[in-house]
């Protein structure tokens, strides 16, 4: 009798350690695509920047030259160099502000908790006038696709080996 419940203990705590190991491969299927990607999809409140037109100052905070499509970021949760793919058009994360790291227009403006949560991304435009065009045409919140540089790279090395390639 004692080895039949021995031997029932042994196989509930061998039953116990699958099941758990099967949990750990769901957990990871689930989590591994975007790591291994580096691509990913998140809510965003944008804003607009522009050039200042008294001063005529357009450099991000290191000084480099902003563009129209260049974006401020939070770069502890978007890395520099990142290229960010809204609806209509892709822009790089290249610059930073005190607003985009605090999130405060997006938790003044949000309505729900996961628009209160959710990042901003500042896009810089050339003139006013570009930039109320595109805010007039675009709601506050969106989802936008974020590539990391390492997997960028990766992708067009890819595309480079893809036959009919330049």
């Amino acid at each position: 009798m004692r080895k039949h419940r021995a031997e029932i203990q042994c196989h509930a705590g061998k039953l116990w350690r699958m099941k758990l190991l099967i949990l750990g491969f769901v957990i990871v299927l689930f989590l591994a695509p975007g790591a291994i990607a580096g691509e990913e999809s998140m809510l965003v409140h944008v804003t607009c920047y522009w050039r200042s037109e008294k001063s005529g100052q357009r450099a991000a905070w290191n000084g480099a030259r902003l563009r129209t499509g260049d974006c401020a970021v939070d770069p502890r949760k978007i890395t520099y160099g990142s290229t960010i793919i809204f609806p209509d058009i892709e822009g790089v994360a290249v610059d930073t502000g005190p607003s985009v790291v605090s999130r405060k227009p997006a938790r003044c403006h949000g309505r729900c908790a996961a628009e209160r949560n959710a990042l901003v991304i500042d896009r810089f435009f050339e003139t006013r006038d570009e930039a109320l065009a595109w805010t007039n045409a675009h709601g506050r919140f969106m989802t936008v696709r974020v590539v990391t540089p390492e997997s960028s790279a990766k992708r067009k090395v890819a595309d480079a080996n893809q036959p009919g390639s330049l």
